[in-house]
């Protein structure tokens, strides 16, 4: 299996890296330099909460002799991420605003500005790699770093912004990206890795949804034997799987086994949160034709391991040992070999 060549560059290669004042894409500058590429950087003001990533970026830059451009992508992001991100949540879903983003919004920009400029290629700060395989299609592959890969949250991208897209932090381990951040004397080199949504950066969702205006759905919470157990606060409260914070007293460890449409919760037992199956909706393959039925190994959250699957063609795969909690708005991201074959939204489990 091929790279896309980068280490056989030309010198008038142009790269565009994605930055956002953090400590990976910082690095991934100065590894595209090294190499030898021409580098320019490109920050993403998605909303006013972002405009401290601009300021950031914008120190970097100018440490490391680049220039920036910024790409103002708030409306965009606002029609393309937050409102369905709100709008699941107030159905009762689990959406993932990054799997949201990267191919509507940041690559998609990162692409259109490297194209104004003349640019060939576009990089960002993300682990995974990008490698052609013999059928001439691109894929991204597995990161070095098992723990940190990222493959799960760019599995939408497509086949046009994968055969241009540089990884060089595929190849990392973090504690040696930080180590390279050191000897470039980074502010950011042992900054902690942020865990929040960008766009929410106090982690208080459930509170940014209703100061939009969100109406989640409100319901009451179905017990294991189908007892009425009370009202619940709303349905942006929970999510698949969640055992605490119900704030219900029922004397025995329960879980959301389900959130259903009329906005009730479904409870269950520990031990009946798996499921055997799940459905799928807006499946994607890199190379845009069908997910072909076979087995695969399959992500059901970022965090998750991958388990065996098969995919029968059309829209449900179906687990030999049932898998804990798919939440309906997450993904379910296929493997095989270590690539990326194609994935989808969860959309119901059984």
């Amino acid at each position: 299996m091929d790279s896309l060549g980068f280490n056989t560059f030309e010198t008038q290669d142009k790269v565009l890296v994605g930055m956002s004042g953090g400590v990976d894409s910082s690095v991934t500058v100065r590894i595209l330099q090294e190499q030898g590429f021409y580098v320019e950087g490109a920050v993403i003001r998605f909303s006013a909460a972002h405009e401290k990533a601009v300021a950031q970026a914008q120190e970097t830059a100018d440490k490391l002799l680049i220039r920036l451009h910024v790409i103002d992508a708030a409306q965009a992001f606002e029609e393309e991420v937050v409102e369905p991100f709100c709008s699941g949540y107030c159905a009762g879903r689990t959406p993932n605003p990054c799997i949201l983003c990267n191919p509507a919004v940041k690559f998609r920009l990162l692409a259109q500005k490297a194209d104004e400029l003349g640019f060939r290629y576009i990089a960002t700060g993300h682990y995974a790699r990008v490698s052609l395989c013999p059928d001439g299609i691109c894929r991204l592959s597995l990161a070095e770093s098992l723990p940190r890969d990222q493959t799960y949250m760019l599995y939408r991208l497509p086949q046009e912004i994968l055969s241009r897209l540089v990884l060089p932090l595929g190849e990392f381990e973090k504690e040696d990206v930080r180590e390279i951040a050191r000897d470039m004397e980074l502010a950011c080199a042992d900054a902690p890795d942020s865990m929040e949504i960008c766009f929410i950066p106090d982690g208080d969702y459930t509170g940014y949804i209703r100061a939009r205006g969100g109406k989640p759905l409100t319901g009451r919470f179905i017990g294991p034997d189908g007892e009425d157990l009370g009202p619940h606060a709303g349905v942006d409260h929970f999510t698949v799987g969640q055992r605490k914070g119900l704030g219900i007293a029922a004397g025995r460890p329960l879980f959301v086994k389900a959130i259903l449409s009329n906005g009730d919760i479904q409870l269950a037992e520990s031990g009946q949160e798996y499921n055997n199956s799940i459905r799928l909706t807006g499946i994607v393959t890199p190379d845009g034709k069908p997910l072909p039925a076979g087995d695969y190994r399959v992500k059901i959250r970022s965090a998750a391991k991958a388990v065996p699957c098969h995919f029968d063609g059309t829209d449900t795969a179906t687990f030999p040992e049932p898998v804990r909690a798919p939440a309906p708005g997450q993904s379910a991201v296929f493997y095989r070999g270590g690539f990326v074959m194609g994935g989808g939204f969860i959309d119901a489990a059984d």
